[in-house]
């Protein structure tokens, strides 16, 4: 029996994926895996008995993954699970900039009723509220994984013309963009070109404030921006100071911030992305299935700290190591596996950054011994058997 703990409510989807082994709760003190969404990790006591914690999501910022790699403990989040919700929440995030939808809301919400005629006064008054059509205008989207390909095609779809920029990107999201994306190559091109722009890159030290001062500059005047990437890829007083002086006619975000509220031209959502009962199954269930599989059979898809790696189940027991990434570590292993006569039948290992992790299949039974030399090795920071 597994303990599972969980920091929010997870769809009961994801819970029943794992099946009568596991043992779920709001309180356990020893579990071996934790499924979380928003709650904060960062100052958790990680117990001895932790070994994966998955994220119903994509952002990890409130896991302190750093202090998990030290721990031994692998972390997981589920990309494109929530991506379709997230798409559509774009989709209408442009049009409602475009046409100023919030706006016209809000104002005709407000009308003083007994004072006025209110027939006349909408059809005096609705020329404030015009905006243009997106069909034939140019979508600079930045970032194209998971989430920047379904909203390229989709703007395809609505008969857009869509530039995508992003240097990193993978061969799935290759296959999977329209053939009618035209991918541009420099950054400072894409939001030249653009009367759109939407964000869709992680936040990294890289990424925090690409939107700038500067970078607005390179946009056209009257661009309209749309952020349901991080709050802080764009910097606030920047993006505020171009929508107060009329160089970017709209902001759209899902990330509220108080300096957005009340400001006409800046529509807010209060991080409604992957707010669908459809999007948390799929998280909940990506997440539920990706935890089973490591502690089961210790394989590893979708970790933030560590590399993907999947291997068929052979032999009569199967070690699995996290370890720094750091040479002669494997070495030492298979020496110490030599020296009792295990013999490995498959193995596998990869790095990721810093730190790395193996899998092999031996034929025979570790001893306690082997088992203690091989966790005594220096760089290795966790053993598990099988």
């Amino acid at each position: 029996m597994y303990n599972i703990l969980t920091l929010n409510n997870i769809s009961k989807a994801g819970l029943n994926y794992l099946g009568n082994n596991y043992k779920i709760s709001e309180s356990t003190t020893d579990p071996d895996a934790i499924l979380v969404r928003s709650a904060s990790m960062i100052d958790f006591n990680f117990p001895q008995s932790l070994i994966a914690i998955a994220r119903a999501g994509v952002g990890v910022n409130n896991i302190p993954t750093k202090k998990c790699s030290e721990h031994g403990i692998v972390v997981f989040n589920t990309p494109s699970a929530n991506a379709n919700a997230v798409k559509e929440l774009v989709v209408a995030g442009l049009i409602m900039s475009s046409r100023r939808v919030s706006a016209s809301i809000k104002w005709i919400n407000n009308l003083d009723l007994e004072n006025i005629n209110f027939e006349k006064t909408v059809e005096q008054y609705k020329s404030m509220f015009s905006g243009p059509e997106i069909k034939g205008k140019t979508l600079g989207v930045i970032g194209l994984g998971a989430i920047g390909t379904l909203v390229a095609n989709a703007a395809v779809n609505l008969d857009m013309n869509v530039l995508g920029y992003d240097p990193y990107i993978s061969i799935d999201a290759a296959w999977n963009l329209s053939r009618h994306v035209i991918h541009v190559a420099e950054f400072d091109k894409v939001l030249s070109q653009s009367d759109y722009i939407s964000l869709h890159v992680p936040l990294t030290d890289v990424t925090k404030n690409m939107i700038n001062e500067k970078t607005i500059s390179q946009m056209k005047r009257g661009v309209h921006l749309l952020n349901y990437s991080r709050a802080d890829i764009v910097d606030t007083s920047a993006i505020i100071n171009a929508v107060s002086s009329g160089y970017v006619k709209t902001y759209a975000t899902d990330f509220p911030k108080k300096e957005f509220l009340n400001q006409s031209n800046i529509t807010v959502t209060p991080h409604l992305g992957a707010s669908t009962p459809e999007s948390e199954n799929n998280c909940a269930v990506m997440a539920a299935r990706q935890v089973k599989d490591f502690i089961e059979n210790g394989n590893i898809i979708n970790s933030v700290n560590l590399p993907n790696i999947s291997m068929e189940r052979d032999g009569d027991q199967r070690i699995c190591i996290f370890h720094r990434n750091v040479a002669n570590v494997n070495r030492n292993i298979t020496g110490i596996l030599a020296d009792h006569h295990i013999n490995i039948v498959n193995m596998q290992s990869r790095a990721k950054n810093e730190f790395a992790y193996a899998i092999m299949d031996i034929e025979g039974n570790l001893s306690p011994e082997i088992l203690g030399n091989i966790s005594s090795l220096d760089n290795v920071i966790r053993v598990r058997v099988i």
